[in-house]
């Protein structure tokens, strides 16, 4: 197996993905749970895109702060103090299902602080795994780590699906206890300290990030091309009124709905762990974002259970490989003394395509309607990606990933982008 999956070999990485797998699996659970009680309480979509832009908010403005911080901790016990933090909301949840409460607003609360958690987690995280396994296993480390997030994708909401016919409660206390010993694996790793020096924090070296981003535009190709493709196909954010007035197939088709990106992610990204593309690199990108457009389309479209549970399982395997080929490009060619910061640019660009995005598909259905919501989204995509072939065309033509920097490199690169001197473009 190792042959195969030679990240496996190292005990860091399982028991980091252990960690991911069971943390992802409460998320999911806990975002089908809160979708359709909020919808059930309101009946209006605008609130499904409150949901996104409250976590979205405390997001944007912590995120460069926290990439310092990522880079400056030891990684691990910011993880923990973030699975922590998610603990305790994921609780209050629980007393207020248990209360009875019938007001959304404190709900949007404890989502705020989610999105106060995400935002130190996502850099994090994002740097600490290259930190856990050789320069050669990291393609495939990227590869099992994203096919187990979509795994969990798939398991969440069909569980969350089930026990929500139960009651909302028994999905937030399942959600907490799986976010606390997600928080004790992460705990036990080996590896995970930052190596960014010990320059107090300042605003040159929060920016450090955004300059790296900005220098090298096959990065700042791969992070836009995210934030816009997905800011306007963000269709599964409807789909607690897309289950319950267009398909008409209640909480548990609603879970399903939710698994079905995460099929089609983990067949793609299982298929990318046993053989990665090594050629037309940048035809995968763009192929990924294109098809990934087109299925929104179809679903938008669709008024079959089935062929809905098909569009989206074909959306998630399309968005798996765009996401592993920008991901590999982002990391592979940045600096470590940085990667929390970089990794923290990177956030913001993918916090304000999801839930910003959560936002606008809420907001474009109250104006719309939920189908034609979607059905713009998903053409706004195409349109994105096609413009992106023109604004970056050596993100196009790219036929291979980069070879990673020498120590060297690494270091002027680093040292340039702490400094704010403007580089040559990546």
């Amino acid at each position: 197996m190792f042959e195969r999956f030679p990240s496996l070999a190292h005990a860091d990485v399982r028991r980091y993905l252990a960690a991911r797998l069971l943390v992802s699996v409460a998320v999911q659970m806990q975002t089908v749970a809160v979708g359709w009680q909020v919808y059930q309480t309101t009946r209006n979509p605008l609130d499904l895109g409150f949901i996104g832009l409250s976590q979205f908010l405390p997001f944007v403005v912590l995120v460069l702060p926290a990439g310092h911080v990522a880079d400056h901790f030891d990684r691990r016990r910011v993880i923990f103090a973030c699975y922590l933090l998610a603990a305790v909301a994921s609780s209050a949840l629980l007393v207020f299902s248990l209360a009875g409460m019938t007001s959304v607003l404190p709900i949007f609360g404890v989502m705020a602080i989610f999105g106060i958690v995400r935002a130190f987690n996502m850099p994090t995280s994002q740097a600490l795994l290259p930190n856990l396994v050789p320069r050669a296993a990291f393609g495939n480390a990227v590869a099992l780590n994203t096919s187990t997030l979509q795994l969990a994708t798939i398991g969440g909401p069909a569980i969350a699906g089930l026990l929500i016919l139960v009651g909302t409660p028994i999905v937030y206390a399942v959600v907490t206890v799986l976010i606390v010993l997600s928080a004790f694996l992460i705990l036990g790793l080996q590896g995970g300290r930052g190596s960014g020096g010990g320059e107090p924090m300042s605003v040159g070296t929060l920016l450090s990030g955004v300059r790296f981003v900005r220098d090298h535009r096959p990065i700042l190709g791969c992070m836009s091309l995210d934030l816009f493709a997905v800011l306007f196909g963000g269709a599964t954010a409807l789909l607690p009124a897309i289950a319950s007035d267009v398909l008409h197939v209640g909480p548990t088709g609603l879970g399903l709905l939710r698994a079905a990106p995460a099929i089609g992610a983990a067949l793609a990204g299982a298929a990318l762990a046993w053989q990665p593309p090594v050629g037309n690199v940048g035809r995968w990108l763009f192929g990924g974002v294109i098809v990934f457009g087109l299925s929104i389309f179809v679903f938008g479209l669709s008024r079959s259970f089935v062929v809905s549970m098909v569009a989206l399982a074909i959306l998630g395997g399309s968005d798996m490989v765009s996401m592993y080929i920008r991901h590999l490009l982002v990391q592979l060619q940045t600096p470590d003394a940085i990667r929390g910061r970089v990794s923290a640019v990177n956030a913001v660009f993918i916090g304000a395509s999801n839930e910003l995005g959560e936002f606008e598909s809420g907001v474009t259905a109250a104006w719309w309607g939920v189908v034609p919501a979607v059905l713009v989204g998903g053409a706004a995509t195409l349109l994105v990606a096609l413009a992106w072939t023109r604004l970056f065309p050596m993100l196009w033509q790219l036929d291979r990933f980069p070879e990673t920097p020498t120590t060297v490199e690494r270091t002027s690169s680093a040292q340039e982008a702490l400094r704010g001197t403007t580089g040559e473009p990546g």
